[in-house]
């Protein structure tokens, strides 16, 4: 007996996608047959980039300006970009921003920003596209990246870590509330991925060597949009409510480890 599986899904929107992460989860979403709208904050270029490698997998693009600082109506953008489109089945919640900042000097103005992009926009953004799933009425997806630190803290990351971890639990309740509808909902937590966060998104991974990560090195953006696009698929069909990191082992060590560990003595007992 064959398992059962949903139909495959026919739109993306992707927050963040004018690079990185989200620029590899829109070209992978094409490939599987999607045709996937952008969103853009300050790089209109690298959001057209984006289209323009979606449109080469044969798929459509429809680009748009969201600036997560400016909440709700930001959040308008999808309502825009949803009609071009002509529905949604899988909103990859990925636009981020964070600080490198010690707590007690952190100011009022620096947390709300990083808690209303990482946070309160895509607690917006999902239940803008979860009503839009729901008049639908064939279910759909929804992805939240997190990052590791939804899991373990950062020093320096006060908001960060507070946003993603805030995050990774409203996941979890989106998933309950939201299972009666067909609707699935994840988080993927990515460690150190070459991307301009990391300021080394051209770099290769292989060469990179992070000896507190126990694969050695940084990801790839590929790597985690291939998990996004299995989450986003009709194989992942009963998967609901989970994070999913992809870190290189990074969890089983300790977040801070990954760039303050210079050597790799620690692989021997």
């Amino acid at each position: 007996m064959s398992a059962p599986t949903s139909p495959a899904p026919k739109t993306a929107l992707i927050t963040g996608s004018d690079s990185g992460i989200g620029r590899a989860t829109a070209v992978r979403l094409a490939e599987a047959g999607m045709d996937v709208a952008i969103t853009w904050h300050s790089d209109e270029k690298g959001a057209q980039e984006t289209a323009d490698e979606v449109r080469g997998k044969g798929r459509r693009a429809v680009v748009g300006r969201m600036d997560l600082t400016r909440l709700p109506a930001a959040v308008d953008t999808m309502d825009d970009l949803c009609a071009q489109l002509g529905r949604l089945d899988v909103l990859v919640n990925n636009a981020g921003t964070g600080t490198a900042t010690p707590f007690l000097d952190l100011s009022e103005h620096d947390l709300r920003r990083v808690l209303d992009v990482d946070l309160v926009g895509p607690f917006l953004c999902g239940q803008k596209a979860a009503r839009r799933m729901i008049e639908q009425g064939d279910g759909g997806r929804i992805i939240n990246v997190t990052s590791v630190h939804e899991h373990q803290p950062r020093v320096g990351a006060a908001p960060y870590c507070a946003a993603k971890g805030g995050l990774g639990l409203l996941t979890q309740t989106m998933a309950l509330e939201l299972a009666e509808h067909g609707i699935t909902v994840n988080a993927v937590a990515p460690g150190e991925i070459a991307t301009p966060m990391t300021g080394q998104e051209d770099s290769d991974v292989h060469t990179t060597h992070r000896p507190g990560v126990p694969l050695g090195r940084p990801g790839d953006a590929r790597e985690v949009a291939a998990v996004i696009a299995f989450l986003a698929g009709p194989d992942a069909s009963y998967v609901t409510g989970a994070s999913w990191s992809v870190d290189g082992g990074m969890l089983r060590m300790d977040p801070m480890a990954g760039s303050h560990l210079t050597s790799d003595d620690w692989r021997r007992p």
